[in-house]
């Protein structure tokens, strides 16, 4: 189950700790508030090259899904919060399965159907996923509305709205029709796998940085920074909208 921060006494922390926390850090949180532009973005090399082909490309279009995860700042940020006080891989499991079904059927009937959102809107609201998990981690829904909101079904939702995000952009770029459906399934093959190398990269530290006694002392900071993270997310995404209309 999740289990929200609600604060209390901790020991005071270690190196080890620190220099786990520090490098978690570095690998979800700097790059998102050095990033903002590209969340959910594809690289121009790529959007060249998903304009130019056509046909089923099978490899290629897993290697795109896999990059696009592995360097999708709000994604792992969401995905970071998501798991942040899980400890059993049964519950990790389902929670990432439901975070993958709700993006990947999004991603797929979005771009195949059209549905093209406002891509400053979409990654407004997926900054606004990040928001959430980290005052739900905090325990902050607790405090302010009395009861717990259900963590699953946040999660499956969020998890549309990602998807959404990233249809919209693959719209943009006139994916070719031609191999459509093979491509779409491989590019969400290829951002699955990408999914599972973060998310291993992420409970290797998070595993580590649990056992050492600056976990629990860190933790509420940890959240507030990623909240953090997801506000300037929202922020950049809104200013955009309106810069644009």
């Amino acid at each position: 189950m999740q289990r929200p921060f609600f604060g209390g006494g901790a020991p005071a922390a270690v190196a080890p700790g620190k220099f786990v926390l520090s490098a978690l850090v570095a690998i979800l949180i700097l790059p998102a508030l050095c990033g903002l532009a590209y969340a959910h973005g594809v690289a121009a090399g790529d959007k060249g090259y998903i304009q130019e082909i056509s046909g089923v490309h099978l490899i290629s279009f897993i290697y795109l899904g896999a990059k696009h995860m592995m360097t999708g700042n709000d994604h792992l940020l969401f995905l970071f919060g998501v798991i942040f006080f899980l400890y059993r891989m049964k519950h990790i499991g389902i929670y990432v399965s439901l975070f993958a079904i709700g993006h990947s059927t999004t991603m797929l009937l979005g771009v195949y159907f059209g549905w093209k959102i406002n891509p400053y809107l979409i990654d407004a609201i997926i900054g606004l996923s990040v928001v959430y998990k980290a005052l739900d981690n905090l325990g902050a829904f607790q405090r302010w509305l009395g009861f717990q909101p259900n963590t699953k079904v946040a999660t499956l939702i969020f998890g549309f709205f990602h998807g959404f995000g990233l249809a919209t952009k693959i719209l943009d770029y006139e994916i070719s029709p031609d191999g459509l459906v093979p491509n779409l399934i491989a590019f969400n093959v290829g951002v699955e796998i990408g999914q599972m190398l973060a998310l291993g990269a992420i409970l290797i530290l998070m595993g580590y940085w649990r056992r050492t006694k600056s976990f629990w002392r860190h933790a509420y900071t940890a959240n507030v920074v990623m909240m953090t993270a997801g506000f300037l997310l929202v922020g950049y995404q809104l200013t955009g909208l309106f810069i644009a209309s």
